[in-house]
């Protein structure tokens, strides 16, 4: 496709100067962007959006992945989103077009995590890959394979589908859970350098997942010499507008909260972030020279159950009458734990503040994430406003 460009330089307060090409006036305008670069420390931005430029994204009728292809549309990519059960595509379309996407953009394939069938087709055309697709559960299945074997078979197919395909970045979802589990003491800033001890205490089986499925990712870019190609995100408990009527697991918690479906507040203390920051970063590392070969963790300070729900109360008075105001002693947590699945599979978040160094994170988005009180605020408004709550 012919174009017709005009170099364009713009001052930027944070680094020094954009250099940029757009199309000149009266040419074709939309997503047809041909370059950016911006040089922001620590890396130097290289935003790439032609019409052509196609992103496979699997698990797009999650919380997660609905909102990365919403974020990847809105940029101009065409998006290719995986779905487990072809009956879900309608709706994808559906909630994303409802959310502003111009969806004649979006198109919808079938993988399963478990299955090689049509990953080699799903990939083909794509510049890149964001592999989201993950099991994500509060109360872990009594074998935990079933959540390690998707999580890093899963994992497999997506990177040796991207290695057979070429493309030229991946961007993988990985967690904070494949940071901060088993380890003896929190006394410091867990980073990108540290990784979930497996044989720690309290380590559930979503933690082993997602620490088994980020390790499988960089051993095989690694094994292929392409570990610059490679990006992995590391976010914290999901909150964020709902795109549909599925609250999914990390809304779930603040659904709790919200519906005062528990008595009492165990002391549970969470790495909480915005579902549309953790959606920006995974598109704004797909054209991140420096972001690639690295980790990123993106959350908010870690708050408690407690703190959430004076939020809600503080900011949503007629609609928190149900929030609990009572906070469970941890004595009393760890006991109950014995009885309650989903409260013993928590229990390593029990009156642990753990403190995170999101630098890397905060650098990927030239910004810090939203503030969890807006996000908090948010999200129970979409739950309130679909009827959830």
């Amino acid at each position: 496709m012919t174009r017709s460009i005009l170099p364009v330089t713009v001052v930027h307060p944070i680094s020094q100067t954009w250099t940029a090409r757009r199309e000149q006036p009266g040419a074709r305008t939309g997503p047809n962007l041909d370059i950016v670069n911006i040089n922001i420390h620590p890396y130097t931005v290289k935003m790439e959006m032609v019409m052509s430029d196609r992103v496979l994204v699997t698990g797009v009728s999650g919380f997660l992945g609905g909102h990365t292809a919403l974020e990847l549309l809105k940029r101009g990519y065409t998006v290719r989103g995986s779905v487990r059960d072809s009956t879900r595509a309608d709706a994808v379309r559906t909630s994303l077009a409802a959310a502003g996407a111009e969806t004649s953009r979006l198109e919808v394939c079938v993988l399963d995590l478990l299955d090689d069938e049509g990953w080699q087709e799903a990939i083909r055309g794509c510049r890149y890959l964001v592999h989201v697709a993950s099991p994500f559960v509060l109360k872990m299945p009594k074998d935990e394979q079933d959540l390690i074997r998707p999580a890093v078979e899963g994992t497999r197919r997506a990177i040796q589908a991207a290695l057979s395909a070429g493309v030229q970045r991946v961007a993988l979802t990985s967690s904070l859970a494949a940071i901060d589990g088993g380890h003896a003491t929190y006394d410091r800033a867990l980073s990108v350098d540290d990784w979930t001890k497996l044989d720690g205490p309290r380590v559930n089986a979503y933690a082993r997942s997602k620490t088994l499925a980020e390790r499988e990712a960089w051993s095989l870019m690694d094994r292929a010499g392409a570990r610059d190609r490679l990006a992995v995100i590391n976010p914290g408990t999901l909150l964020g507008p709902l795109l549909d009527d599925d609250p999914g697991t990390s809304v779930g918690i603040l659904r709790q909260v919200l519906k005062g479906e528990m008595p009492m507040l165990p002391n549970l203390i969470l790495p909480f972030v915005d579902v549309r920051d953790v959606a920006e970063s995974h598109a704004a590392v797909l054209t991140a020279p420096g972001a690639g070969g690295r980790r990123h963790i993106l959350t908010n300070r870690a708050q408690s159950l407690s703190e959430i729900a004076a939020i809600l109360r503080s900011n949503l008075p007629e609609d928190s009458s149900r929030v609990p105001r009572i906070r469970m002693p941890d004595w009393a947590a760890h006991l109950l734990s014995f009885f309650d699945s989903s409260l013993r599979d928590s229990r390593a978040y029990l009156g642990v503040r753990r403190l995170y160094d999101s630098s890397t994170g905060n650098a990927l988005l030239q910004r810090c994430p939203r503030p969890i009180a807006d996000s908090v605020v948010v999200t129970a408004r979409s739950l309130l406003e679909r009827g959830l709550a």
